[in-house]
């Protein structure tokens, strides 16, 4: 019997390793990605992209959230800069209320209609930006609200909530990537949703972080860069 999986799935670096990681256990994968009128939009087109690389089907789910609730979907506020690691700081701007409550309760409903064994979700609690839902308590805690509040926890078969990339640092998920083909040239990380990483937000300093510490150099970066020598040219 084939495993199915759900995969929330975003475009980025995180969730990219672990949707080819999902394959490589033997799941069948069904990537979803959310439209919540972030600002950063173009990491749905890089979603898609990756989606078709992995051979893939990918579904896109609109689910708005108040716009003024954070900088990411405020177009009028600004995307902290170079505070990535400050570990003593509030949480930032850019934490969207309670988003992976929302993304996991969906993902969860979905495996559930399809028959789906387990949600992946590619959470980092090393090298990340302090955001609440993205601990380690969370997920212990979601994990005892599904198997009380659905079907099939009630019935002993609840569905699992894996996110193995939770303790690994940037650099350790970059090297798994390259080890697993994640074509991360295809991926996108920044806040800012421009036509190149802005190199500044918190998700490209951390991004940047896992390159440099693993050895690596980012196949996005490059790329950028080769277009922007040729537009000159």
């Amino acid at each position: 019997m084939v495993k199915k999986a759900v995969i929330l799935f975003s475009g980025g670096l995180d969730s990219a390793t672990v949707l080819y990681l999902a394959q490589r256990e033997g799941y069948r994968c069904r990537p979803i990605v959310f439209d919540y009128g972030q600002r950063h939009r173009r990491e749905i087109i890089s979603a898609r992209r990756i989606a078709r690389a992995a051979d893939v089907p990918c579904e896109v789910l609109k689910v708005p959230f108040p716009r003024k609730s954070s900088s990411l979907t405020d177009p009028t506020a600004r995307i902290p800069l170079g505070n990535a690691g400050k570990k003593t700081r509030a949480i930032p701007s850019t934490y969207v209320p309670a988003r992976n409550i929302v993304f996991l309760s969906l993902a969860v409903s979905f495996a559930e209609s399809i028959g789906a064994e387990a949600v992946f979700i590619g959470a980092n609690a090393v090298d990340f930006s302090d955001y609440p839902d993205c601990r380690p308590m969370f997920y212990t805690a979601f994990r005892r609200t599904i198997v009380v509040g659905t079907k099939s926890g009630t019935e002993g078969r609840s569905v699992k909530i894996l996110a193995p990339l939770l303790y690994k640092t940037k650099a350790e998920i970059v090297k798994l990537g390259f080890a697993l083909g994640v074509p991360y040239r295809l991926t996108w990380s920044c806040y800012q949703g421009g036509r190149r990483p802005c190199g500044r937000c918190d998700s490209c300093a951390f991004r940047a972080k896992g390159f440099r510490e693993a050895g690596r150099a980012d196949p996005l970066v490059v790329a950028a860069a080769m277009n922007g020598r040729r537009g000159r040219g």
